[in-house]
């Protein structure tokens, strides 16, 4: 583990703020202050929770409610590893691993990548993981949930915390729409909110982005039907095991600050 200082500006610039500032939390009527101090030393300070047991975490969402964002804040702000599935997936893929290659071969003959294979990728990733950790897209259904529980289990470091986002299907929609993807690093950006530098063009690569073929209204509201027939047993499920947490807001701006309250009150 390193260990760096981030000055009081710096680290207001992460939180996309100019100034200390309180944010209320929808989930409750009294307001949270969040103060940021000078010369705080995040990995350090942040690889723990109160209790000294790392945080152990999930997000969930649908598709277009802004996981990916909200993660990178939270890495960031925090200095929690976020892990994307997919972006395990395309990396092994690519590296030609064992998983990776029984991946690769699924999607090559157009059959989805079986839980197995997914389940492996990311034992795997975590296995390499020694402090707190947040993952983006994994599990997708209860067979998932209950491999990764089977898994974590195992060694006796259970799920501490779920997060689900609530945006309104309006809102991810038009998301949706305005989305393009650079397929090779899975990064994505949104005409509105974060467009290229160039227009069509990706800003590390300079390769030309893809707009999904089923980013469109009738293919995203069937997409959004598949979701909720998968998660809503999902969300039930680990809210009978007391972990969930569900914050609401049509943009990530309205949505961060209700992340970081709730992290805030569980690190020192």
């Amino acid at each position: 583990m390193f260990r760096y200082t981030q000055s009081l500006s710096s680290r207001r610039a992460v939180l996309g703020h100019a100034q200390k500032q309180r944010w209320q939390s929808s989930s409750s009527a009294s307001e949270t202050a969040v103060e940021v101090d000078d010369q705080v030393q995040l990995p350090q300070l942040r690889s723990l929770t109160r209790t000294g047991t790392p945080l152990r975490m999930l997000i969930l969402g649908a598709p277009g409610a802004g996981k990916g964002t909200q993660s990178s804040r939270v890495r960031e702000s925090f200095g929690i590893t976020a892990i994307s599935s997919g972006d395990v997936l395309r990396r092994n893929i690519a590296e030609q691993t064992v998983a990776g290659q029984k991946a690769a071969a699924a999607v090559a003959s157009g059959l989805l990548v079986s839980d197995d294979i997914i389940v492996d990728l990311i034992r795997n990733e975590l296995g390499k993981i020694t402090g707190s950790w947040l993952l983006d897209g994994f599990p997708r259904n209860i067979a998932q949930a209950q491999a990764l529980d089977t898994m974590l289990e195992a060694n006796n470091q259970p799920l501490n915390a779920v997060v689900n986002l609530r945006v309104s299907e309006s809102v991810i929609l038009q998301r949706i729409v305005e989305r393009y993807v650079h397929v090779p690093s899975g990064r994505v950006y949104n005409l509105t909110y974060n467009p290229p530098k160039t227009p069509g063009i990706d800003d590390v690569t300079g390769e030309r982005l893809e707009h999904r073929p089923d980013d469109n209204p009738e293919s995203f509201r069937r997409r959004l039907e598949q979701y909720h027939k998968l998660t809503e047993p999902l969300l039930e499920y680990y809210d009978k095991s007391g972990v969930l947490t569900s914050f609401a807001g049509d943009t990530s701006d309205a949505i961060f600050p209700q992340f970081y309250a709730f992290l805030d009150q569980r690190f020192d």
